[in-house]
Formats: C-alpha cells, structure tokens, sequence
C-alpha cells in the first residue's frame, strides 16, 4: 500500500532492483586478501590423505602443502595457517619446538616458496604434539587427577614460539588459552631479537563439540574435554575480558572461535578491540555445510557465500575458513 500524506512514498526495493544495483549499494563486501586457509600437514606421508569427516579437505605431504600455499597466492587470499601432525608424540610435545619437527619443517618450506608474497601462520600449540592431546604439559592435582600445568606450559609455549619465528612464520596463533601467554611469549621472542614477529592470541575460545572433524584431522588422542581452559559459551564479559588482557599482554590481532555460532561475540570484539579482530570458522561449521550440501538439502556453493558475509558482517576484518580457495575463485567469477 502507498504511503499518503506528508511524507514521501519509502521503496526501499528501489535500491535492490537489479544485480547491478545491489552490488553498488552493499554495505560489506568479501574480499580473498580476508581469507586465511587453515591446512594440515602430517610427517610421513608419501600424498596427501584425505579427511573423512571434512570432504575436500586433506592432510598434506610437505610438498602439497607448498603447492597449496602457492595457490593461495595466485587466487590472493591473504594468508596460510598451518597445523603440524606428527609421526611421534609424548607428554610434553617435544616435536612442537624440534626444528625437525613437521611444523617447522613445512613452515620453512612455505616461507622458501612464497616468501612475502602470503602470510604465513603457525598454530602454537601442544595439542597436535602431546600423546594426552591436551594443549599444555599435565601435572598431578593433589586429588588423585591431572590437570594442565599452566605455568610449565608456558615454557614450553616460549620454546616453541622461537622455534617458528626461527623456522620463518610471519604470525605465530595462540590457541592454547594458557593464563599469561601473549606476555610469556611475546617477552621470549623479544628477547632472541624476534620483535617483529606478529602474535596473534585466541582471545576468545570456547568449548565446542564442533572441534569433532579438526580432532580427527591432526590424529589428536584427547579424552574428555579442554573447558577447564576453554571458555565456557555460556559467558560474553568474561571473554571481552580476556581480550583486553590479551591486548594488554601485546597482541597484534584476537581471535574469536568458533565464528558461526559466536558472531554476537564476534561484533562485541570488533567494537571493543583495538587491534584486528579474526574470527574462525571451524571445521564442524564446514562440514554441516559440506555435508548438507552434498545430500542436496542446501545449495553449497550460496550457503558457503552467505556463511562468509555474516562473519564478515559481525566484524571480523580477518576469516579463518577451509573454504578460503573456493570462496575465492566465486569472488574472482563476481568480479
């Protein structure tokens, strides 16, 4: 019905007319330089495996992997992060810092082949490296129970952070949620004469059954769960909390993970942070869409699209998704 009187007759579809239309008026836009690709590789491999939980989706052999980090740069996305799988793990992780181990390995393999020209991340982090699979080094709660040693894991994060910065990363991801981290690390970077080397803490990291497909991609032998150090989903303050600790510690950019089902919490840390704000989109969130998508129940290709907008829409200037590649090459065939 038309509006009479005063005012003038509001058609807000005047401006949604056309594809042309609706492209020039967008408030957000996606763009690959967003995009960062999370990827596996694993020690041994003589080609790359596929992941059963997350179709399209591998762990690599160290040369897939540089191939893959070339790609990226040909399609533009912005940056690589990279997950280590070994052959070999034990209590304290010890080949998260080997300069031998697969993480650093491949990492100075992609930094070799790419150079600049992408950002390469490394995730810092004992999980994929300990045979408990938890993210730090265990120790004896006085109740006949164990719990992770957040002090003692520390350490071991400080090891390793040097050993990437030594192996090439241009960004090392916090993703253990130890109390202290950024400070810890950043302090022991700074010390070996790593000052430019960009932190980037998981600021805010909630418990999550949507870990389930990344659990089986890095082999990890977790039992039970990560909430005493993980964030509770329950609680918002307590998060922003974190973040302006992390800030305050020396971060370079926060993360929120996961994306999806977080993206009030993503829009708060844009309104809160100071520094760039990143947001996850992890691999439960990919395989609901792959897998709905492959019993022809959703439309992959505008579900993976309309994923990505809301993310970006929230407030995250920076997206961690498996869906880097192809997103990009629908943005390339926009253009």
């Amino acid at each position: 019905m038309s509006q009479q009187g005063a005012f003038p007759i509001v058609r807000p579809r005047r401006l949604r007319q056309s594809p042309a239309v609706r492209r020039l008026v967008a408030e957000h836009r996606l763009h690959p330089a967003e995009f960062v690709l999370p990827v596996f590789v694993r020690e041994g491999l003589s080609e790359p495996e596929p992941i059963s939980s997350m179709p399209g989706v591998v762990q690599h052999t160290v040369d897939s992997l540089v191939e893959v980090a070339r790609e990226c740069v040909a399609a533009g996305v912005g940056g690589i992060m990279i997950f280590g799988v070994p052959l070999v793990k034990d209590a304290i992780g010890s080949g998260g810092d080997d300069p031998e181990g697969i993480l650093n390995v491949a990492t100075r393999a992609v930094v070799d082949a790419v150079g600049d020209d992408l950002v390469v991340m490394t995730d810092l982090c004992l999980d994929e490296f300990t045979d408990h699979g938890h993210c730090g080094v265990l120790a004896d709660d006085g109740r006949g129970g164990v719990i992770v040693d957040n002090d003692a894991t520390l350490e071991r994060y400080a090891a390793m952070a040097l050993a990437q910065a030594r192996s090439g990363a241009h960004v090392l991801g916090l993703s253990g949620m130890m109390d202290g981290q950024v400070a810890h690390v950043r302090a022991a970077l700074d010390a070996e004469g790593f000052t430019d080397t960009i932190l980037l803490a998981y600021a805010i990291k909630y418990t999550s059954a949507l870990y389930g497909p990344f659990r089986e991609a890095v082999q990890s032998s977790l039992q039970g769960d990560r909430a005493t150090y993980q964030q509770d989903p329950a609680n918002a303050t307590e998060s922003l909390r974190e973040l302006a600790q992390d800030v305050a510690e020396g971060a370079d950019m926060v993360m929120v993970k996961p994306a999806g089902p977080h993206l009030d919490i993503v829009a708060a840390a844009a309104s809160a942070s100071p520094v760039p704000v990143v947001a996850y989109q992890i691999s439960g969130e990919y395989a609901q869409i792959v897998a709905a998508a492959e019993q022809g129940w959703i439309e992959r290709e505008r579900t993976m699209m309309e994923s990505l907008m809301h993310i970006r829409r929230a407030g995250a200037g920076i997206i961690l998704t498996y869906f880097a590649l192809e997103a990009a090459a629908v943005l390339d065939r926009q253009r």
